[in-house]
C-alpha cells in the first residue's frame, strides 16, 4: 500500500513505540526492522505486515535460521507519518540494524528510503505501493513485493470499463501520496478510454462530515465512485451516503480493504469493489504457510500477510546467496536472482519494483469477507 499517510493523532514517540521480538539481541543473531503503524488509524495495516514477517521468521529459525544465525525482529512505529519515516530510519541506522520489512505506507516509506540506500540498509516494502517510492531514485537498496499504483489503478479502470460500463464516473482522493496517486491513475485510464469522469475532487483525511461532496455526487450524475485513499474516510462516505440516499456502487485500492471498515460503513460496505493482491492462500502451494498463520491464529489472507512474509523470504534468501550477512551484497543478489515466495517466483527490475504482479477485484461483504468478482 502506498498508504496513508494521513497525518494521525496522538503518535508515540519513536523511541517508546520500540519493542524487541524475543529478548536481547544476541552477536549471534541477524535482525530484521519490521517499520510500519503500530499507533492510530492505521494500526491494524502494521499488524498485517508484522503477522507475515514474525511467521516467516520462526519458519525459517525453526528449520536453523540462516548461515546458522537466528533472526531477531525490531518493530518500530511510525505511525504511517511522512515525518516519522527518517526518525525511524535512523534508528534503524543507529542500532546497526541491515534489513528492514517496510515501511508500510507510501508517505512514510518515500520519506525514509534515501536514509536507507545512503547507509546501505536493504529495505524491502510489502505494501507501498506509489511509484515515487522507486521512480528516478537510481536506489540500489530498495525493493518491493507488491505492485505499483501505475498497475493496480489500469487494472481498476480496465475493470471499471469492462464490467460496470457506467455512463459517468466521480473519482475522490484524500490529497495524499498514496489516494491522489491512484485516483490520478484510474482517472487517466478511463478517460484515455473515453470514459467520462464528470468529478475529480480531493477530501481532507480525518474529517468526520463528508456531506458536501456526497452532496456534489449526488448532483453529478456519476453512476460510479472511485476513491483513492484509505479504509476510515471509505467507511465514512459509504455510511453517510447511502443516510442521504446516494445510490452507486464504490471502489477502491488496497487500503480500503480492512477488516475495520465494516465498522465504519456497516451494512452499506456490502458490494464494495477493493483491487487487492491477489488472494495466494488459494494457492496449494501455500498451504503449509497458510497453516503456519492459522496454528497461531494469524490471518493470512489480508493485503499484506503473504507480501510481508515473502519479504522476510527474500531477505534470507539474499543473506543464504551471498554467504554472509552483508546487506549490500545481498541488494546485489536480489537484483540478478529469483526468489520462490508465496506470493511466486519474484525477482525485480533494476529499480527495485517486481518485474510482475497480480491484482485481484474483490466484492465485499457485510459480514467483513470478501469474494473475487466474478
Amino acid at each position: 500500500m502506498n498508504i496513508r499517510f494521513t497525518p494521525i493523532a496522538g503518535v508515540i514517540s519513536v523511541a517508546a513505540s520500540l519493542f524487541v521480538s524475543g529478548g536481547a539481541f544476541a552477536a549471534d543473531t541477524i535482525k530484521i526492522a519490521i517499520a510500519g503503524p503500530f499507533t492510530g488509524a492505521l494500526t491494524q495495516y502494521g499488524d498485517m505486515v508484522k503477522e507475515g514477517v514474525d511467521t516467516a521468521v520462526e519458519q525459517i529459525n525453526a528449520a536453523g535460521g540462516v548461515l546458522g544465525k537466528q533472526i531477531e525482529t525490531v518493530t518500530i512505529d511510525d505511525g504511517c507519518e511522512p515525518k516519522q519515516g527518517p526518525v525511524v530510519a535512523n534508528r534503524v541506522v543507529n542500532d546497526e540494524i541491515n534489513y528492514v520489512v517496510g515501511h508500510v505506507c507510501s508517505g512514510a516509506t518515500i520519506a525514509a528510503t534515501d536514509i536507507y540506500n545512503n547507509e546501505g540498509v536493504v529495505m524491502v516494502t510489502p505494501s507501498a505501493t506509489s511509484p515515487a517510492v522507486t521512480d528516478d531514485k537510481n536506489y540500489d537498496m530498495i525493493f518491493r513485493t507488491i505492485g505499483r499504483d501505475d498497475q493496480q489503478g489500469p487494472a481498476a479502470a480496465q475493470f471499471i470499463i469492462e464490467k460496470i460500463k457506467p455512463s459517468a464516473v466521480a473519482v475522490l482522493h484524500d490529497k495524499q501520496s498514496y489516494g491522489q496517486g491512484i485516483a490520478n491513475s484510474v482517472k487517466s485510464e478511463l478517460e484515455k478510454a473515453g470514459v467520462k469522469v464528470v468529478l475529480f475532487e480531493g477530501i481532507n483525511a480525518g474529517d468526520s462530515d463528508y456531506s458536501a461532496v456526497i452532496t456534489k455526487l449526488k448532483s453529478s450524475d456519476a453512476d460510479f465512485v472511485y476513491y483513492g485513499g484509505y479504509h476510515p474516510e471509505m467507511g465514512l462516505l459509504l455510511r453517510q451516503g447511502a443516510e442521504q440516499g446516494l445510490k452507486v456502487k464504490f471502489m477502491g485500492p488496497e487500503g480500503v480493504g480492512n477488516p475495520d471498515i465494516n465498522a465504519i460503513a456497516g451494512e452499506a460496505v456490502e458490494g464494495l469493489l477493493v483491487t487487492l493482491p491477489a488472494d495466494f492462500t488459494q494457492d496449494p502451494a501455500n498451504a503449509a504457510i497458510v497453516k503456519a498463520f492459522t496454528d497461531k491464529k494469524r490471518n493470512p489472507g489480508g493485503a499484506f500477510q503473504l507480501t510481508a512474509y515473502s519479504a522476510t523470504v527474500a531477505i534470507a534468501e539474499g543473506i543464504k546467496g551471498v554467504g554472509a550477512d552483508d546487506p549490500i551484497k545481498v541488494a546485489e543478489w536480489l537484483h540478478a536472482n529469483k526468489v520462490s515466495t508465496p506470493i511466486g517466483e519474484v525477482s525485480w527490475n533494476k529499480q527495485g519494483d517486481l518485474n510482475e504482479f497480480k491484482f485481484d477485484i474483490f466484492n465485499w461483504h457485510k459480514d467483513g469477507s470478501k469474494t473475487v468478482y466474478k
